[in-house]
């Protein structure tokens, strides 16, 4: 049976997404979903492995702005819709839709690609390491006080409708941006993402709630949820499930959190997907509370190695000879000396002999400075071929704030 890979062309849209539909389980879209979904997708970036008048492997990438240490932007592809049908398995339709997506990305001049992934296990393959973490939180809101700081009462929070608050919601969130390695800048239009709520996939939770958070008559945060109520024999035991809480300053963050501890007939806070250094952690008394669970969230693939390492800085200075292997991509193996600072880094071709071996994989597990090089060489997966190279460059990679990628896409 012959596979070829072929763009998706924008009348063929409808039957694309249907097949991505089929392989996560076969739960169609709402509508509503559907349609935001189909004016995200950007057609010149998306194809498929098409066999026998169908398509059997599907395929897409976002175009986004990635912060880095350091807060500059690096263009980067957001990889996503990424299927194969069942039929069409160990066939090699995946390696070959990789490949030709990362000489797309290569193409267009992107130095990165990212994605998150339903089956972390598949993509170590194609060089994309996890780079980030997420924390997931059950925050008892009984036996915790409600967080408190000085100057607390003087912001002013109000009830407004969720998609009327998305232009000052977007903008706190746009002035964030920059503050943390990992966070999206994004087009137009990708705000509406956040406030999309079909009562499907509420879990009996009631409808998406915004609270915003003023200051001398400026939004300066916000936050989304919704109360799944619930009664035990002893009353109410109902669950705030936050869906976005963000803020430009200490107090206003605790003023938010104060808020959600209070809501009526709750007895705790779920959320997902938050930083792992998150500031509610110290603003309890006791983080044991707060039902801390971990996971990877975003896997970061270098694409042109020396743009990307020179696209971002360093904690402190680095003079490091690396070895990459990208069997993958082979135009990324060989020797690179990265040499960099707080104030900017170059990353050249070299014939010098090199500090440390790595792959391109866990290139981007410590890109982002998530992920130490010296726990990946802990792992066996970095080798320190000179003395003292590998705490140099390990601290050097680091971030002074875990990086967090705030959605999924």
């Amino acid at each position: 049976m012959t596979t070829d890979l072929r763009e998706l062309r924008d009348a063929e849209w409808d039957g694309w997404f249907d097949k991505v539909d089929l392989a996560f389980g076969g739960v169609h879209e709402p509508p509503e979903g559907r349609a935001l979904w189909r004016e995200r997708t950007e057609v010149a970036r998306s194809f498929g492995a098409w066999a026998d008048g169908d398509w059997v492997g599907t395929a897409g990438a976002f175009s986004f702005w990635l912060t880095v240490p350091g807060g500059d932007r690096v263009a980067a592809a957001g990889v996503t819709m990424v299927t194969v049908q069942p039929t069409h398995r160990r066939r090699g339709v995946l390696r070959s839709m990789m490949r030709h997506q990362l000489a797309d990305v290569r193409a267009r001049g992107e130095s990165l690609a990212v994605l998150t992934a339903s089956e972390p296990a598949i993509y170590g393959r194609f060089g994309y390491g996890a780079a980030t973490q997420e924390l997931r939180l059950g925050v008892d809101t009984l036996r915790l006080a409600p967080p408190d700081l000085p100057g607390i009462d003087g912001v002013r929070l109000r009830l407004v409708d969720p998609a009327q608050s998305l232009p000052d919601c977007e903008r706190v969130y746009e002035q964030l941006v920059p503050t943390r390695p990992g966070m999206l800048a994004r087009r137009p239009g990708w705000e509406r993402m956040g406030v999309y709520d079909p009562e499907s996939e509420r879990d009996g939770a009631g409808k998406l709630q915004c609270v915003v958070a003023e200051v001398d008559g400026e939004v300066r945060g916000y936050a989304r949820y919704a109360v799944n109520p619930e009664w035990d024999h002893a009353g109410p035991c109902g669950a705030v499930r936050l869906r976005q809480i963000d803020a430009l300053e200490p107090v206003v963050y605790a003023a938010l959190w104060r808020y959600l501890f209070g809501i009526d007939l709750t007895s705790w806070v779920s959320v997902r997907g938050r930083p792992v250094d998150d500031p509610v952690l110290h603003l309890v008394a006791d983080m044991r509370r707060c039902g801390i669970e971990v996971r990877e969230s975003l896997f970061v693939r270098p694409v042109e190695v020396g743009e990307a390492l020179a696209a971002r800085t360093y904690l402190t200075p680095v003079d490091v000879v690396l070895e990459v292997a990208d069997p993958f991509c082979p135009w990324n193996e060989g020797r690179w000396r990265l040499s960099g600072d707080a104030k900017g880094a170059s990353c050249a071709r070299t014939t010098d002999a090199p500090d440390l071996a790595l792959s391109v994989r866990e290139l981007g597990s410590a890109y982002l400075g998530g992920f130490a090089l010296s726990a990946l060489a802990a792992a066996g997966r970095v080798q320190e071929l000179r003395p003292g190279a590998l705490q140099a460059a390990s601290v050097a990679f680091g971030s002074d704030v875990a990086p967090w990628l705030p959605h999924g896409f």
